[in-house]
């Protein structure tokens, strides 16, 4: 009997030796799965934001400068707009440096209040643009564009006010590597006549430009700054609302409240409304916050004049849509500290507040973040709720506060990709990395204030 169950023994340990490497090789495998799918992902989309077009111009760059304009400064390009397109140079400046500001308010406002914050001749400041004599405006609203905007950004409004560039077509990075010549005798078919044949550029649609510009009708001149704005605005909301409301609530829920049928039906409420699709939580802010509660949300109990599709609202839907997550995770956290941490500091005198403020809360606060850094990775992302509550699809004037109109990161990103027009759908692909960038550096913050936290209390 001895050397049966001997035999048994070892024969069920050999079974789950072997049961545990193939799981383990499953996880492996499972793991590289995800990796190769992730690199893959990277690759495609920086496939699509660095690439080469085709531009057509209607001014052919060599006409209007003896040398290429890549190689002219910033003082050198200003003198070609103020030589070839002299009476918009009040128009850019409205709009480049201006925060896309009416020409005629520009034209009829201080420069020191319009350009607050730019550089501009200093014997200008109190002149409004339209007291300026013909002769003086070229003159000056040039030295302030050459003083405030790159070489790189100059080259690129010249291409659209004085070369009038349009982008005829796009072609992703491998595909202008692997079949440049069979793109360019394409091209040489299409265009005929040599003397105004576009050639194959290299673009990099994830440039410095990208930050400066808003939307617009024109790729090479489309940028993402309004919409980054406004998904930073929001996320702020979120942060302020939703994060300290989460928490308290799970505060409540495992150390105040008691273990009744009406807790457990709150608690898996709370559970349930973690997996409701956000387009609900994007109706329940449609009423609640842009109609229900228009005059706070508008602004205008505090003087403003707008309704409430405005970046409080979303940020409110935003916060009701990340709170069942955070509430879980603090939860569990909470639940995760140790009974001992609590009696300890009740046997030294310390009152319930006392012990959950400085022994409790510290010790969850790891898992507190983790459940932070979940939150944000969905708020960050999510579309429906924000075109619900009135974000707009294509908005030019920067938010300047909670109650501005607004536009989000997504919202833009989806806008482009259902443009027909050569250039937009790269242009979306390096919103995606911004928003991917952002998304990194937002999660490794998080990632920072954990690892200390973690630390402080070991230590």
């Amino acid at each position: 009997m001895g050397y049966i169950q001997e035999g048994l023994y070892k024969s069920t340990i050999a079974k789950r030796h072997l049961q545990g490497a193939v799981w383990k090789r499953l996880y492996m495998a499972s793991f590289g799965v995800a990796i190769l799918a992730l690199i893959l992902l990277v690759l495609t989309i920086m496939n699509s934001a660095l690439g080469f077009v085709v531009l057509e111009y209607r001014i052919q760059p060599e006409t209007i400068s003896e040398r290429p304009l890549a190689e002219l400064n910033a003082e050198e390009l200003v003198a070609v707009l103020q030589t070839e397109v002299p009476g918009q140079l009040i128009p850019l400046v409205a709009k480049y440096l201006a925060n896309n500001m009416d020409v005629q308010v520009f034209a009829d406002t201080p420069i020191e209040q319009s350009l607050a914050g730019k550089n501009y001749p200093a014997e200008y400041a109190t002149t409004t643009p339209r007291d300026l004599s013909r002769e003086e405006r070229p003159l000056v609203m040039g030295q302030i564009l050459a003083s405030n905007l790159t070489a790189l950004q100059l080259n690129t409004i010249i291409e659209v006010a004085v070369l009038e560039a349009d982008v005829v077509e796009t072609y992703t990075l491998f595909d202008g590597l692997l079949n440049r010549a069979a793109i360019e005798q394409q091209i040489a078919e299409d265009f005929p006549d040599e003397a105004t044949r576009p050639e194959l550029q290299f673009h990099s649609w994830l440039n410095t430009s990208i930050f400066n510009e808003s939307a617009g009708d024109n790729p090479l001149t489309s940028g993402i700054r309004t919409a980054l704005l406004g998904t930073l605005y929001v996320l702020a909301i979120v942060i302020i609302f939703g994060f300290p409301l989460g928490i308290m609530a799970a505060i409540y829920l495992e150390e105040y409240a008691t273990k009744n049928w009406l807790n457990t039906v709150i608690e898996n409420n709370i559970r349930n409304l973690a997996g409701v699709p956000s387009i609900v939580y994007g109706m329940l802010g449609l009423q609640l916050f842009v109609r229900a509660l228009e005059p706070i949300t508008s602004g205008a109990v505090f003087g403003f004049t707008g309704n409430g599709r405005t970046i409080l609202s979303a940020g409110l839907t935003m916060a009701l849509l990340v709170l069942p997550v955070v509430i879980i995770n603090a939860q569990e956290a909470i639940r995760a500290v140790p009974k001992s941490y609590r009696e300890a500091s009740y046997g030294l005198g310390a009152t319930k507040w006392q012990t959950i403020w400085n022994q409790v809360l510290p010790a969850a606060l790891p898992g507190i973040m983790t459940g932070t850094i979940l939150s944000m990775s969905r708020a960050i992302g999510e579309t429906a709720p924000l075109i619900v509550v009135g974000a707009a699809t294509y908005i030019a004037q920067d938010p300047d506060g909670f109650f501005s109109k607004f536009t989000a990161l997504p919202i833009q990103i989806f806008t482009w990709t259902t443009r027909p027009q050569p250039g937009f759908k790269e242009l979306a692909a390096a919103a995606i990395i911004v928003l991917l960038i952002l998304l990194v550096v937002l999660n490794l913050t998080a990632f920072i204030l954990r690892d200390r936290a973690r630390r402080s209390l070991q230590a």
